[in-house]
């Protein structure tokens, strides 16, 4: 009978690996912790980034000089695999057009899995699902593949992502970690395994499916609380007060939640929504409130574009001839991360009025904006003079820039009434913005 107990020990003592199956903002970061006290295979199936990673270049930045440091073995031969007893899966799961889950990079780690899967080893799925993929899908690929048994000759677990890019507070060591395992067995080892890098602890659940929904649940609620901050900010703007002084003043009760308006791309919580309702639908339930508090999210980029157009329009400028500077392209502030940006959708807006807005951002790759997007970003020093400015993501750069800076970035010979300053981030203080004598409008 196939031992699985012994991993841990196996491990801790150097006789067996872990292997990590994707290595992008997720599984780089668990590969490098876990290096640090077990032999770590770092898999991916891009031999750019496995380069880079050898080279000590961390393009994610989410580890920055340590990986010069790990002692992470990283390769895109697959085969590699058939090395670890203990493998991770952390690929991305995004959502196809129609915003139903593209469970293809899933599906293809699975099967690269289950081709060179050694007997006696544990999987776990780290990628975020909907409740039923891990052992409706993942399974029956990796059984096919390898020939063997689920169960008998290996075993399962789920253990959601949490780790927050560009985060250096909340770190995979201090964020709590939901595990799971198709038995008990397969549920201690995986919990004694986790435990060797979460210094916070972990918490498990009684299956597999139950940490599946944790994730869509968890990021679902954050999306929905933001999607009402959202619709209180369209509100506001109607009414012509400022939503940021609303909130601050709500925020002065015990029990407010602290969320504010914004743009919600990334690849969680704009996305991890449409795996919660889509298992819905296929139970027969149609989600009354997760849906509708997508479709608001959804609608903010168009909405921030209207308003710039809007003010350009009262500022006395035709649009169309109006040069329209984007401050940012990634999906949150001072991270490179660009996947489901809805900056974009600002961008897709102003080009339906034929305005061509001119996009810089320091921290995105502009191979990435230029192949996923068709956006060219320009360099900060060839910006052209502005008529309009939105400061679309609070990278600190942006954020720590005065109003006499701001200026410099509009055209010399418009006045100050005529310049057009949209502050997405409510970054800047009322009372500068004010004092600026520019027109400006903030979410």
């Amino acid at each position: 009978m196939t031992e699985f107990n012994t991993i841990y020990n196996g491990l801790i003592s150097g006789q067996e690996k872990l292997a990590l199956v994707g290595l992008g903002y997720v599984g780089m970061p668990i590969a490098v912790e876990f290096a640090k006290h077990v032999k770590v295979i770092g898999f991916d199936i891009n031999e750019t980034r496995v380069n880079e990673y050898r080279n000590g270049i961390d393009s994610t930045n989410e580890v920055g000089d340590n990986i010069k440091n790990t002692t992470v073995d990283f390769t895109a031969d697959p085969t590699r695999l058939r090395e670890a007893k203990f493998i991770i899966v952390a690929v991305p799961t995004p959502v196809n057009d129609d915003n139903s889950p593209d469970l293809r990079p899933v599906a293809g780690a699975s099967k690269t899995v289950g081709q060179n899967l050694a007997p006696g080893s544990i999987v776990v799925f780290e990628s975020t699902v909907y409740p039923g993929v891990t052992e409706d899908i993942c399974i029956p690929i990796i059984e096919k593949e390898s020939g063997l048994k689920c169960g008998v000759d290996w075993k399962i677990g789920y253990s959601p992502e949490r780790i927050n890019p560009g985060d250096r507070v909340h770190t995979l060591t201090s964020i709590c970690k939901v595990v799971s395992g198709m038995d008990e067995e397969s549920a201690r080892e995986i919990k004694k395994v986790y435990d060797i890098v979460i210094k916070v602890g972990t918490f498990p659940v009684s299956n597999i499916k139950t940490a599946e929904a944790v994730k869509v649940v968890e990021n679902s609620q954050r999306d929905i609380n933001i999607a009402f901050m959202n619709e209180i900010a369209i509100i506001c703007d109607k009414l012509h007060i400022d939503t940021d002084e609303v909130l601050a003043g709500m925020n002065t009760k015990w029990n407010a939640l602290g969320f504010k308006p914004g743009l919600v791309g990334g690849h969680c919580i704009g996305v991890d929504p449409y795996y919660l309702t889509n298992a819905a639908e296929k139970l027969g339930y149609h989600s009354q409130i997760i849906l509708n508090g997508r479709q608001v999210n959804d609608s903010m980029g168009t909405f921030v574009a209207d308003a710039a157009i809007k003010e350009m329009i009262e500022a006395g400028m035709a649009p169309k001839k109006a040069t329209v500077v984007i401050l940012g392209l990634t999906f949150k502030e001072n991270c490179p991360d660009t996947r489901n940006s809805k900056v974009v959708d600002i961008i897709n807006r102003l080009k339906e009025y034929d305005i061509v807005p001119v996009v810089t951002d320091s921290w995105a790759d502009p191979v990435v904006a230029k192949q996923e997007y068709s956006v060219d970003l320009v360099p900060w020093e060839d910006i052209p003079k502005a008529d309009c400015v939105i400061v679309a993501v609070g990278h600190n750069e942006y954020r720590s820039r005065s109003m006499m800076q701001l200026k410099e970035l509009f055209r010399a010979e418009i006045s100050d009434e005529e310049k057009v300053l949209v502050d997405v981030k409510s970054l800047y203080r009322m009372d500068e913005l004010k004092a600026s004598g520019m027109r400006f409008w903030r979410l």
